[in-house]
Parts: C-alpha cells; sequence; structure tokens
C-alpha cells in the first residue's frame, strides 16, 4: 500500500507510536531530497509514504477502500487511539465476519481497519 501524504511528520508519528509499526528507511530522490518514507507492517511488508499530496482524499469509486492491520486486542487498540488523541470512528465492534474490528483514519483521512481475529477466523490459518 502507498500513499501520497500532506504531513509526513503527522504520518509518520501516528504509524509508528499511535499505531506502533516500526519505521523502516527512507528513499531519495537523485537530488537528495526525500521522497518515500517506508514503514514495517510485517516482515518485508511495508507500507509507503510519498512526500507532496494535496488533503484531498478521493471518493472510493474504485481502488484502495481501506488499510486492514491484524491486531491482539481490539479493546487495548481502541483505547491506545484515544489516549494519543487518535480519532476512533467506529468500534471496537464485532464485524459480519465475527472478528472485532477498530477504525481510525490516518492523519489525511485514510481509513484504517484494526482487526482482531477472532479464533476460528480464517485470518488465523
Amino acid at each position: 500500500m502507498a500513499y501520497t501524504v500532506t504531513d509526513m511528520e503527522k504520518t509518520l508519528d501516528f504509524y509508528t507510536r499511535v499505531l506502533g509499526l516500526d519505521y523502516a528507511f527512507q528513499v531519495t530522490k537523485d537530488d537528495g531530497s526525500p521522497w518515500i518514507e517506508y514503514v514495517r507492517a510485517a516482515p518485508k511488508q511495508y507500507i509507503e509514504f510519498f512526500y507532496g499530496g494535496s488533503g484531498n482524499v478521493p471518493a472510493a469509486s474504485s481502488g484502495p477502500h481501506h488499510l486492514c492491520l491484524l491486531i491482539e486486542d481490539a479493546e487495548a487498540a481502541a483505547e491506545k487511539l484515544k489516549q494519543e488523541n487518535a480519532p476512533v470512528t467506529a468500534g471496537p465492534k464485532r464485524g459480519i465476519g465475527g472478528n472485532t474490528q477498530v477504525w481510525t483514519e490516518d492523519p489525511d483521512g485514510n481509513k484504517i481497519e484494526l482487526l482482531a481475529p477472532d479464533s476460528d477466523s480464517p485470518h488465523n490459518q
């Protein structure tokens, strides 16, 4: 998943400090200026953040709808979001598949689902 963001500092703070992901590395342009920041979502899996966003999140007609990250405890995740003054837009609640989910948004308004799989969920396979 890759996003173009309006405020890289706020974005990296949200994904690392608030969501607890690890900052990985930066790629620079030929002139040495920053181009992309990488956050590790899982081993060998990254979320890319490009500089230069306008802040206008388009309506979802096609393309990405939201980012889903698997977590252990939805209640604890919701509490952490609240402590960090991050939005909790829904949940914790049990979803249609029986998993517990919490919804939030990053500083640019991109939707994020934090999903705690039920013990018999296919997510645990």
